[in-house]
Formats: C-alpha cells, structure tokens, sequence
C-alpha cells in the first residue's frame, strides 16, 4: 500500500505531531508499505521519505502558536505532491489545520483518513462549524487520539474511531544517559502558559537547594519566564534539543515533570518519559491520566499548585522506592503504545477507508 501523511505543521521543529507522523511513517516502512510524509519543512527534510512543502510562519491554531504553512505556494506545491505521487490513501493529522492537511482535504477526490489531535475548546471550530461539517464528511475515515480529542472533532459531526499516539521505544530507550551532577528535574515542552512552566518555575521554592532543573524548548513566555526565575543557578536553559539529545536528556534526568494545565489531548512527553525509564511527576488532566496513573506510571498533582508540584518532585527524588515503582509501571505502559503497534492499527483503518472511498457514488 502506498501511503501519504500529511503533516501541518514544521517538520524541521520538534512537536507531538510531528514525531506522530515521521514514526508512523517509519513503522509502515517496516510492515513492508510505501510511506511518504508531506509537510512543511523550515531547511532541510529531516529524514528519507519527506516532500517538503515549504516554510512556516507562526500562527495561533486551537490555542497555541504553531508553525503552518498557509500561503499560496504551499498550496501549489501540495496539490503537486498528491497529484504525482499517486497514493492509495492520503493520511491528514489536523485535517482541519490551514496548509498542506486542509488543502488535501478541499482538494483530493482520493481516499482520506484524518486524525484529530487536538483537545479543549476551538474558537475556529465553533464559529466556523457549517463549513467544517461540509470539510469534515470529505474524510471515509476519522481518527482521534484521546477521548478528549474525540470530543472537540465531534463537534464536526461524523463517528470516530478512537487510535491513541505511539511511540518509538528503542530510540529512548536505548538513548545514551546525559551526564548530571546532582538530582536533577527536566522540562522539555514548549515555554506557554498551558504548559505550566511558570508553575514549575514557582515550585523552585519549594525543591531542595541541591537540584537541578534543565528546561528545554523556547516559546512566547521564555523572557519572561527567565526573568522570574533569574539569579536561581539552579535552573539551567537548554533551548530546542534535537530528537536525539532530547532522549539522552530524559534518560539522564532524575524526573520528568509535566506541569500542563490544560489543552492536553494525549501525554505522548509522558511516554517519551516512560520509555527512557524516567520518573514523572505531571498535573492530574484528561489528557495525562490516558497513559498515566497515579501512583503506578506518574504522580499527579492539581493543575497549577507549585507547591504541591514541589513535594511531589522532591519525594521522587528523595525516596529511591517511588522512583522504581513509577519507573517499572512506566516501561510496561510504554510498551503498549509501541509505533509499530500503531502502524498495524492504522492498516486495517486504511483499508476502509479506501474500501469506503469506492463504495462510495
């Protein structure tokens, strides 16, 4: 089967989607099928096996700023790929993002199958509901990752099968631990207010004097942020990570923390976390506790309490047993959402969906 994924956001910037659909591509290469990505890429593809589609600008898309391609050569460009690339199903995540997923879905008479990712409240969705619902009964297929995520697209209309993310275990896994010098906590998620970094940055109150805080990624809030937290040597500005020391980042940390407080759909950085045998102390959201219990694979706090977020950090590093327990149930959750899983889920749904698409008048 050759498939097309359809990416709308920068393939070149790191991101849940984004790792979504290159793993997922690889995963199909490795079941025997021909998989092609097609998305924006800002410089040079970042594997084999992409069409990059052009440059990105940032934009606010269902509450957070994103890197999408809405301009007119994109457009060009991606009715150009679907065109020459003759698919036997094109495979839209965000079908409704502006750029190359949303111009495949006006535009193909192929076969197409979405995946919603999203979760929360869309503003675009809502005002724009009669349009989408025309958009969204071009799909033979819907996917969403999360209940949550189900829940926003249903507003769309339409029956969704329900297909969590995946990840590729082996490269966290087997990831070569960074080094540390004292207990040591990371953040890896983007810098804006629903990711919770100013929480975290206000639970530094509450930690030991003898941890360390690694905060990856950049976003809107980062000056700000380093100024609250400026003159505290503790905390140490990574900026964005490649794919490979992001893992060796987790695997060397002594905890991951999560502190989101709101707009998760899936807790795929919790199980990037799990895979590289990593602690993780998150909020207590919808989104998290799909993959997460607390307890057994994280421990889970209310949404924006610092404090609470501070003992639950200082008591996974202080007490050497709540660690291997939440390490142990972590690494046999993560094996359940393994990508070559997800690709051998997907396969069947393709089938309909080409099954439908001729089926249909």
């Amino acid at each position: 089967m050759r498939v097309g994924l359809v990416c709308p956001y920068s393939l070149s910037l790191p991101g849940g989607v984004q790792g979504q659909v290159l793993g997922l591509a690889r995963a199909l290469r490795e079941l025997g099928h021909e998989a092609r990505v097609l998305g924006p890429c800002d410089g040079p593809p970042p594997e084999v096996g992409v069409t990059p589609l052009g440059n990105t600008v940032a934009a606010l898309f269902n509450g957070s700023v994103a890197p999408l391609a809405p301009d007119f050569p994109c457009v060009l460009r991606t009715i150009r790929a679907v065109r020459d690339e003759r698919f036997d199903i094109l495979h839209l995540h965000e079908p409704m993002a502006p750029g190359p997923t949303l111009t495949t879905l006006v535009m193909s008479s192929g076969p197409l199958l979405g995946t919603f990712h999203a979760a929360g409240a869309s503003v675009a969705y809502r005002r724009l509901r009669p349009l989408g619902t025309r958009l969204n009964a071009r799909l033979h297929l819907r996917c969403a990752v999360s209940e949550d995520a189900r829940d926003m697209a249903s507003t769309l209309g339409g029956e969704f099968e329900l297909v969590y993310n995946g990840i590729d275990l082996p490269r966290f896994a087997k990831a070569t631990p960074w080094p540390t010098e004292a207990p040591t906590v990371v953040f890896v998620s983007r810098h804006e207010t629903r990711k919770g970094l100013g929480v975290l940055i206000a639970a530094l109150a509450h930690l030991p004097r003898d941890v360390r805080v690694w905060v990856a990624s950049d976003g809107p809030e980062t000056r700000r942020l380093q100024a609250e937290a400026a003159g505290d040597p503790r905390v140490e500005w990574l900026g964005r990570l490649s794919e490979e020391e992001k893992a060796q980042r987790l695997r060397g940390a002594d905890v991951l923390c999560a502190p989101s407080l709101r707009g998760e759909s899936f807790g795929m950085v919790l199980l990037e976390g799990m895979a590289a045998q990593t602690p993780i102390v998150a909020s207590d959201l919808p989104g998290y506790r799909n993959v997460a219990r607390h307890g057994q694979e994280a421990l889970l706090v209310p949404p924006g309490d610092a404090a609470a977020l501070g003992r639950a950090l200082t008591r996974v590093i202080r007490e050497p047993a709540t660690a291997a327990t939440l390490v142990a149930g972590g690494e046999v959750r993560a094996e359940s959402f393994a990508m070559d899983r997800l690709a051998e889920r997907y396969v069947p749904l393709y089938e309909k969906a080409i099954a439908r698409a001729r089926a249909a008048p």
